[in-house]
């Protein structure tokens, strides 16, 4: 299939979550492969992994672009691993490989790549994450979203539109 014609989405969130966070990641991944969407992610543990893992379960590919130079630092569901030996810079890397961003929870990494991809015009559809505000009121930029089909439907009707 033409490149052009192919979904990448980032999935984002902490190398460690909640259960709760791990369950919403797992079926983020999962619906993802579903639509055919290839997943990108920091390639590490918690969300990520969850996110890699359920996008494995049913036949979806997955890029993990780690923060060090070693592939076997990937986690298990990781199927391209890809070395950047750049540590959190890479977060720019993973949400500009993507035409969407989906975040789930997420600490300051989380943040860092939220930002970046704002500052990039990507979408970011969150799934119980950040918010922000500017000067005491809501900033909308993060796209809300109740449950992992609803961010999935968001995140690929955005990214067609990219």
């Amino acid at each position: 299939m033409a490149i052009a014609n192919k979904r990448f989405i980032a999935v984002i969130g902490g190398n460690q979550c909640s259960s709760r966070e791990a369950k919403l990641a797992e079926k983020v991944g999962r619906e993802l492969a579903r639509r055919g969407a290839t997943l990108v992610c920091g390639g590490l543990g918690g969300v990520m992994e969850a996110a890699c893992k359920g996008a494995s379960s049913e036949g979806g590919l997955t890029i993990g672009i780690l923060p060090g130079e070693n592939p076997q630092a990937a986690n298990p569901y990781v199927q391209i691993p890809i070395v950047t030996g750049i540590g959190y810079a890479r977060n720019v890397a993973v949400v500009k490989s993507a035409q969407a961003v989906i975040a789930i929870g997420g600490n300051y990494g989380t943040l860092s790549e939220i930002a970046h991809a704002l500052q990039s015009d990507i979408p970011v559809i969150g799934l119980n994450t950040w918010s922000l505000s500017r000067n005491g009121q809501l900033d909308e930029s993060i796209i809300p979203a109740q449950n992992p089909i609803e961010a999935v439907n968001k995140a690929l009707s955005l990214a067609k539109n990219r």
